[in-house]
């Protein structure tokens, strides 16, 4: 069977399953649809974590950066994998035990305060729907390429998919549509690993594929390292960032998994405290298998690429090239007219976003319209190389349509944690707790319900709009949790004096100053900058960290120059850290 009936069959099969476990899983009451009714087993919780977090950046993106930035690419593994013991250790038990249903809840009931609740609520929607825009794209990407659907429908088709999951389970929906799709993409991400790994090295396990030997005995990296060289790209095992840059990216990404909203309301669907803990090691656990087999992946596909189109003629070049050419993610400009793909060091475009025409060149490429002067011909997206990979393997079309359903499984099931993020901050901590306190239990799941709605349909015009590709995007993300929440939840565990005036101020500040650097360095705008501009030598995706820092200073010297907090709330931050009893979600303490 072709590709594209592989994929009807397998997309069909795994959507139909996550259907039924949404009608199964209907959410009767706000408790089921905040947190589960607060009832769901570790181990299915940690899956359910695991598929929530490795999303389109994860399984699409990450190793599609990694293959480009070699060593550099390694702060992602390291931050967000980094995250999750800080979650373990310092965030969830006691954020479970305070027993609220969102993180808004728990900063405005700690802080004592509708105004940090309100601050809160704007930080969580910045953070997630900066996150959902790329999940979005990847929808579209997936879409486009192996329905052979144009972009735009492929992400009204996501929307209306996590749109029913959404509105008819809630967090009951989400969590348990998630554990299957755990098991959709690891299944999809592994198979390929596999194939590739045999194929290349004729050894079946990714990680150790990755430092074997290929044919006529050189090491794989070794081989890789030389093919970058004559190409005139640096060494891909040798880091061209500097060491406070890879310091800086690695601890914003690290402090804003332990930050992170959609995240973090996982700890308030199980039983009890040590199920929390018990939980966010099972989540560390099965995220680590993918984990360790992305930098694999990222080196079979960037060697397979290399050695299948450099200096290759476009007549010769296989199918697989002219396929992702339709879609605008792969394109080649015969700037000597040899006929050949040059594909050397040096931007292909003279701008950062693509522009692609309708007319062929000679030798039948698809034309760049704003091809720049450097040498190199071919312009490839990041964002495909997990998804190209196993087509350029020469891997079977079953496998070929696995990851195509595995990478709707991560866009989706992040997507719609998102989603509900997005609805409980609106209907329970805007309207439950500040406009309409008196607001009746249905009345609250109908406001979450609209919430939903409203909410899609800004994460689609993101989708069909993105601003850059999705590992950078959700990297951004990450750096505005850790500028925002991260600090307010760390000091309102382990600080009684801190008050509301401090977290207030802290949160303000922090993600405004994120928000300027994100907006000057990343999306050129208040005239733009580069790297030689960039505030104390730290990248976009790193300045997390600075904001953090920030953050935190200004928390507490606000805190400490005013009026400490009362002493009840000083006793319930006391009671949060015993590590005996823990109260079920939504129980006032």
């Amino acid at each position: 069977m072709s590709v594209q009936t592989w994929t009807w069959i397998l997309v069909g099969l795994t959507f139909a399953l996550y259907f039924g476990i949404a009608i199964w899983a209907r959410a009767g009451s706000t408790k089921e649809f905040y947190v589960a009714g607060g009832g769901v087993s570790p181990l299915a919780n940690g899956m359910a974590t695991a598929a929530d977090w490795m999303s389109a950046a994860s399984f699409i993106s990450m190793a599609g950066i990694i293959s480009f930035s070699g060593y550099d690419g390694s702060v992602y593994l390291m931050g967000w994998t980094g995250g999750y013991v800080l979650l373990a250790l310092l965030l969830a038990p006691y954020l479970r035990k305070f027993g609220k249903f969102t993180v808004p809840d728990f900063i405005g009931d700690r802080y004592y305060s509708n105004t940090a609740r309100t601050v809160a609520v704007i930080c969580a929607l910045i953070v997630s729907f900066t996150y959902v825009a790329g999940q979005m794209r990847g929808v579209g990407i997936v879409f486009s390429q192996f329905l052979q659907v144009d972009i735009n429908l492929g992400v009204g088709i996501g929307m209306a998919v996590v749109l029913t999951f959404a509105l008819l389970g809630g967090m009951k929906g989400i969590t348990y549509t998630q554990v299957a799709q755990y098991c959709v993409l690891i299944f999809a991400f592994m198979v390929p690993a596999f194939f590739i790994s045999m194929q290349m090295t004729g050894n079946i396990i990714p990680q150790l594929g990755m430092g074997g030997t290929v044919e006529g005995g050189e090491f794989l990296l070794d081989k890789l390292d030389k093919l970058h060289t004559q190409l005139g790209f640096s060494e891909y095992t040798s880091g061209k960032k500097s060491t406070w840059d890879v310091f800086a990216i690695t601890l914003a990404l690290m402090t804003g998994t332990a930050g992170l909203p959609h995240v973090i309301v996982r700890f308030f669907t199980v039983p009890k405290v040590k199920d929390a803990r018990k939980s966010a090691g099972y989540a560390l656990l099965l995220i680590a298998i993918l984990y360790t087999t992305a930098p694999a992946i990222a080196v079979f596909s960037r060697t397979n690429l290399i050695e299948t189109v450099s200096e290759q003629k476009y007549a010769d070049i296989p199918e697989w090239f002219k396929n992702w050419e339709n879609t605008g993610l792969i394109a080649w400009a015969d700037k000597n007219g040899d006929g050949k793909i040059q594909y050397v060091a040096g931007n292909a475009l003279s701008s950062k976003k693509p522009a692609y025409t309708d007319v062929r060149g000679a030798s039948g490429e698809r034309m760049i319209s704003n091809a720049s002067d450097a040498k190199n011909e071919l312009y490839v997206d990041r964002d495909i190389m997990v998804l190209a990979n196993p087509e350029i393997a020469n891997l079977p079309n079953w496998v070929i349509a696995l990851v195509a359903a595995g990478g709707l499984a991560a866009a989706l099931s992040t997507a719609a944690g998102l989603l509900l993020v997005i609805s409980t901050s609106i209907s329970h901590d805007l309207i439950k707790k500040q406009l309409k306190p008196d607001i009746s239990d249905k009345g609250e799941l109908n406001w979450a319900r609209v919430a939903i709605f409203v909410a899609i349909l800004i994460a689609g015009y993101f989708g069909i709009n993105p601003p850059g590709f999705v590992a950078a995007v959700v990297a951004l993300a990450f750096g505005l949790a850790a500028a925002s929440f991260f600090p307010a939840i760390i000091l309102g565990i382990f600080d009684k004096r801190m008050n509301s005036q401090g977290a207030i101020s802290g949160m303000i500040v922090g993600i405004v100053i994120m928000l300027f650097y994100m907006m000057k360095f990343k999306l050129n705008m208040f005239g733009g900058g580069t790297s030689e501009d960039w505030w104390f030598g730290t990248s976009p995706e790193g300045f997390g960290t600075i904001a953090m820092c920030v953050n935190i200073v200004i928390s507490l010297v606000v805190s400490r120059m005013t009026a400490a907090p009362p002493q009840d709330v000083q006793d319930l931050v006391e009671s949060i850290r015993i590590p005996s009893g823990a109260g079920e979600a939504g129980e006032t303490h």
